[in-house]
């Protein structure tokens, strides 16, 4: 991967993992709930989950590879609409103005918080849909290493999430006291939506 390419896949994971979603709902739920240790171990937990959909998704694609580049490009073009799909949801959610920073803090803290941050992690069928479509985006098919590339951009991606979520358990707890936290949550669906558009074009109209 050229620096380029690999500037672009940093910069849409960073994008990407700022979007409010579930996980960062259950990390800043647990920083309210206890301390930062508490939100910094939910941060930990989902960042053990994702490698975990990395090796799977690895296992999975490397596979695909060796047996039809047909069917990796066509996994590349349902990935590439699942993007534009990931998009026009969150541009509607900025449209629309529903805030998803909306938490609790009225239950009382988890326990095990590391272990339920992974189980929800890896039991999220959207994060391995995800990954499937994502890590696609950004690998040559007749590159050698394959297997290596997707590893090294999956635990990648992992460690860019699990920076964005230890921010978000670092300064959520501030961002949701103010009363421009919806309008956060909309800029950066905003602007996660158009990036996700963009990204998506772009895979569309490059060159096989």
């Amino acid at each position: 991967m050229d620096l380029h390419s690999l500037l672009l896949f940093v910069f849409a994971c960073l994008a990407i993992n700022m979007i409010p979603g579930p996980d960062v709902i259950y990390i800043i739920s647990n920083t309210l709930k206890g301390k930062f240790a508490s939100g910094m171990k939910a941060s930990l937990g989902l960042g053990a989950g994702y490698v975990v959909h990395t090796l799977a998704a690895c296992l999975g694609l490397s596979a695909i590879i060796l047996s039809s580049a047909l069917a990796f490009n066509i996994i590349k073009w349902i990935g590439a609409a699942y993007l534009v799909y990931l998009g026009v949801q969150s541009l509607l959610s900025m449209w629309r103005g529903h805030s998803k920073l909306v938490v609790t803090e009225d239950a009382k803290a988890n326990k095990n918080i590391f272990i339920q941050g992974m189980i929800v992690s890896v039991l999220n069928p959207k994060v391995a849909l995800f990954f499937l479509s994502f890590l696609p985006q950004f690998v040559d098919p007749s590159a050698p290493s394959v297997s290596v590339h997707l590893l090294a951009l999956g635990l990648l991606f992992s460690a860019l999430a699990t920076v964005c979520n230890i921010l978000y358990a670092s300064i959520g707890n501030q961002l949701l006291r103010r009363s421009s936290s919806a309008l956060y949550s909309r800029a950066l669906d905003g602007v996660a939506g158009t990036l996700l558009i963009g990204l998506a074009g772009k895979i569309m109209t490059s060159e096989r």
